[in-house]
């Protein structure tokens, strides 16, 4: 049966990368039967590119009887308000990451979800990368032993794009900053990966432009075990090549070409993505499932698991609740920063 889904906001542009991707399916599988968005230039261009009826609105698509589930892509601070009342009118959610500003409009957020019983999910594309499914099997299959420490590296080149300064992405009171905007994603991988973390000490800077905050930063998270956590993020970053680290007790796991900096830029012939050496090997084992060709890829490849989520073909890509702790972990960052010490995450 034909999911039918509205989109609520089209700031964030993953979203045209899912609407391309379902622009191909059979009207069976899926169908965008309306959207919205509080910017008319931004809702005209959406609704001329992507062939969809536009809203003046909100309310106007969630009272739409045909609408099943709604995608919400709007700017940042907007997305508690979404949420209430998308989950009011008994819609399934599919919210864009970050979750929210404050911990505050989380809290609102998983409320709404559980009071109304809604089916809800963040968009993570890391949750579904197959690389990170497959780091994260070998890390939770046990043959690697405990893990002592992870490096995280994660960067974008939007710092040094003309105009950027100019988007709401760097607006204080609609996305904070680049830190809380995309740092989130590794931060949100660590807490998949190894569930929460106890404390963290973070340095965030302003280094290339003073008008486009968090171009750099690093965070080193502290587990109830003792284990290290990186996560390294650079937003003036043009070239990469290491993404992940992760040395455990009886081995290591190496990946490559992971990000966008990394994902995008020339690559030797014959390189490998992901590898792991086991105590005792005498070669590296390499993973038979290819990076990307470029950092799009990455973001498409949500798309159709979105679409097994709103089937009930698998469980949700990430819950309100897990959403809300890697906000508080991403917020932990900025308070550890404006200290200069190490903080209890969720103080």
């Amino acid at each position: 049966m034909s999911i039918k889904i509205g989109i609520l906001g089209f700031a964030h542009g993953h979203v045209d990368a899912y609407l391309n991707a379902w622009r191909k399916l059979p009207r069976d599988q899926v169908e965008i039967v309306g959207g919205w968005d509080h910017d008319v230039l931004r809702a005209g261009k959406a609704g001329e590119q992507h062939h969809i009826r536009m809203h003046d609105k909100p309310e106007d698509v969630l009272v739409n009887g045909q609408v099943d589930a709604v995608v919400i892509a709007a700017e940042t601070s907007m997305h508690a308000d979404l949420v209430v009342m998308a989950a009011r009118a008994h819609k399934a959610i599919v919210l864009q990451k970050p979750m929210a500003l404050t911990l505050a409009d989380a809290d609102r957020i998983v409320r709404a979800v559980h009071d109304h019983h809604v089916p809800f999910t963040l968009a993570w594309q890391m949750r579904v990368d197959p690389q990170n499914v497959q780091m994260r099997d070998l890390v939770r299959g046990g043959s690697l032993g405990r893990v002592f420490m992870i490096r995280r590296r994660h960067g974008l080149s939007t710092h040094t794009w003309t105009g950027f300064r100019d988007t709401w992405h760097v607006n204080p009171a609609l996305n904070r900053g680049m830190w809380a905007d995309d740092a989130s994603h590794a931060i949100d991988w660590l807490l998949w990966m190894l569930g929460e973390p106890e404390s963290v000490i973070a340095d965030i800077a302003t280094l290339h432009d003073p008008k486009v905050p968090d171009d750099n930063g690093i965070a080193i998270f502290r587990y109830k075990d003792g284990t290290f956590a990186e996560i390294t993020c650079s937003f003036t970053c043009l070239a990469a090549e290491n993404t992940t680290e992760i040395v455990c007790e009886n081995g290591v796991i190496i990946q490559n070409f992971g990000d966008g900096p990394s994902c995008n830029a020339p690559r030797p012939p014959g390189s490998v993505g992901l590898k792991w050496l086991m105590k005792g090997d005498k070669a590296w084992h390499v993973s038979d499932i290819a990076s990307p060709a470029g950092h799009g890829e990455r973001i498409a490849a949500l798309a159709p698991e979105i679409l097994k989520f709103l089937h009930v073909e698998r469980d949700a890509i990430c819950t309100a609740q897990e959403g809300r702790a890697s906000l508080a972990m991403t917020l932990a960052c900025y308070r550890s920063a404006e200290l200069g010490q190490r903080v209890v995450i969720g103080d």
